[in-house]
């Protein structure tokens, strides 16, 4: 059977209600759906076989992720990508809305994850789409800190007096490597770049409830051998913000991103990563064109340019996007 050609590819969003969700991805991202309190939309995933994302657009239109890789392997992916992951979509691509405060969590490396879980670790960037007035993120401790002192006031539901909170503003972004305690606060939207991963410890729940009366479950046994007590306090990301060209966010082993700002501009991009490349749409709305084939980005949206297409365009008036490869 003749493969039919790759192009720029969109999925169908996997909503996730959350007790602290809330409905800015519905209001303000325009996302379909009939769910309440909606705290993640995953924008590309492949976690597990409950959570494939399936394809919404072109010739490929409701084939899943993992039908993809199986077929087109390293055209879809790149070479070095699929001999380190094979058939396994190596990153995990969510906007986020938090109405409530998400609980103190932090995640495994992957050594860790490997022998616990089966898992990949969970390495993960933010980049902030919107924020209420003096909404903070919770990233790392106020203080010097260590395992005796942090048990001390986990115990004693203290632990908010340690935490550092960090007052936040749209286009703040934020590196939250593995074992760096963290939330997001309550009135904060944002998109996460992360590995393909869902393991997550909870700490700290603010000792709240749901509609049962059941508190969720907290992983406190787990966690206290995955917190780096000793991370510096370099979560915040300072980087250039030059129209019409390429802006470094964020490099680590587990995946680059890049800010552009598009002002009445065509980009011309070539493909030398030997890498997919992801675009999230932040702010306005642009159109990728490659040989034959057009796809428009708007707020809120994501669109995967396979490995196999190493020339294309993107042509916009106003918009903010994010680029993301391995």
């Amino acid at each position: 059977m003749i493969k039919k050609k790759l192009y720029p590819i969109k999925f169908q969003p996997i909503f996730k209600e959350k007790i602290w969700g809330g409905n800015k991805l519905k209001s303000v991202l325009n996302k379909k759906t009939d769910c309440n309190s909606i705290g993640e939309s995953w924008e590309i995933s492949d976690v597990d076989e409950n959570d494939v994302s399936i394809v919404a657009n072109g010739e490929l239109e409701g084939d899943s992720l993992k039908t993809l890789l199986k077929e087109y392997t390293s055209d879809l992916i790149g070479i070095k990508n699929h001999k380190t992951f094979g058939n396994k979509f190596p990153l995990l691509i969510k906007f986020i809305d938090a109405k409530e405060d998400l609980s103190i969590q932090l995640h495994p490396n992957n050594e860790m994850a490997a022998k616990r879980h089966n898992s990949f670790g969970k390495t993960e960037m933010w980049y902030v789409l919107q924020a209420d007035v003096d909404a903070n993120l919770i990233i790392g401790f106020n203080q010097e800190m260590t395992s005796d002192k942090y048990l001390n006031h986990l115990n004693n539901k203290t632990l908010p007096k340690i935490l550092n909170f960090d007052k936040v503003k749209p286009g703040d972004a934020f590196f939250v490597d593995v074992g760096r305690i963290h939330a997001i606060g309550a009135g904060v939207m944002l998109a996460e770049i992360q590995q393909t991963s869902d393991i997550t410890y909870r700490v700290y729940d603010w000792d709240r409830v749901d509609s049962n009366g059941n508190s969720r479950d907290l992983h406190n046994d787990l966690a206290i051998d995955a917190i780096n007590f000793s991370m510096k306090d370099d979560f915040r990301i300072n980087y250039s913000k030059k129209e019409n060209q390429t802006n470094k966010l964020v490099t680590c082993p587990y995946f680059t991103t890049n800010y552009l700002s598009l002002q009445t501009t065509t980009l011309q991009k070539k493909n030398t990563f030997d890498s997919f490349i992801i675009y999230l749409c932040v702010e306005g709305e642009a159109t990728v064109t490659t040989s034959g084939f057009s796809e428009t980005i708007k707020k809120g949206e994501t669109v995967l340019m396979p490995a196999a297409i190493t020339s294309f365009q993107i042509e916009a008036e106003r918009a903010e996007l994010l680029e993301v490869y391995i």
